[in-house]
């Protein structure tokens, strides 16, 4: 993800008053930066004008000046970036803290975790290799994302499949990641329970850490 803006704006604390689009305030990109603007001592809930337009509408806009955030993901990221069209501001990707922790996780049915753990270990097994691929063979990866329609153009593919962390898992802890996130949407008063109480009710790591000591490399 890539939180964009139109001059001057420069930090994420210059949002403060400026209009942001979003496709909802229930929908990933409002999440996250609601969480990164707390974390810079913004208030989302007043500080930030929070426009809710239908997904893939916001470009125009954002052109004419009717908003001054955008929030994107690939491929429109590297889009905008060939038509010189506005600036990054943060690219979860590579910027501080955001690039330290992951962006994502796996969620499973408690029910079905604990009545098949030998699926969910298969999954993530699968996953975790996937993830290998897109580090080891990115061309191979941008290829088939394009060969499966999920996007048209391989250049843009292979570029964010290059810029992406993709071994990342074998070396950050999730723990640490939840409890962070955790903590900023605490702030964010988007959450009432505590990093502890989410980690100690609401996750199972031991299907990542024998797969982290059967899938060295």
């Amino acid at each position: 993800m890539e939180v964009v803006a139109r001059e001057p704006l420069r930090t994420l604390r210059d949002l403060k008053g400026k209009r942001v689009a979003v496709w909802g305030l229930d929908s990933v990109p409002y999440l996250f930066l609601a969480a990164m603007v707390t974390h810079v001592g913004l208030d989302p809930a007043s500080d930030v004008q929070w426009v809710v337009l239908p997904p893939d509408t916001h470009v125009e806009p954002f052109i004419e000046g009717k908003i001054d955030i955008l929030i994107v993901f690939s491929p429109q990221a590297q889009e905008l970036r060939a038509q010189k069209i506005g600036h990054v501001v943060v690219a979860m990707a590579t910027d501080r803290p955001w690039s330290q922790y992951y962006c994502c996780m796996v969620e499973g049915n408690r029910e079905f975790v604990r009545q098949h753990p030998v699926a969910t270990k298969r999954t993530l097994r699968a996953l975790l290799k996937a993830a290998d691929l897109c580090a080891s063979e990115p061309e191979t990866a941008a290829r088939l994302l394009v060969d499966k329609g999920r996007t048209s153009k391989y250049e843009y593919a292979l570029q964010t499949i290059q810029e992406l962390p993709y071994r990342a898992w074998r070396d950050f802890d999730p723990e640490d990641s939840l409890r962070f996130y955790a903590l900023r949407f605490h702030e964010a008063k988007m959450i009432k329970s505590s990093p502890e109480k989410l980690i100690a009710q609401g996750t199972d790591w031991h299907f990542l850490r024998e797969l982290k000591r059967e899938l060295k490399g």
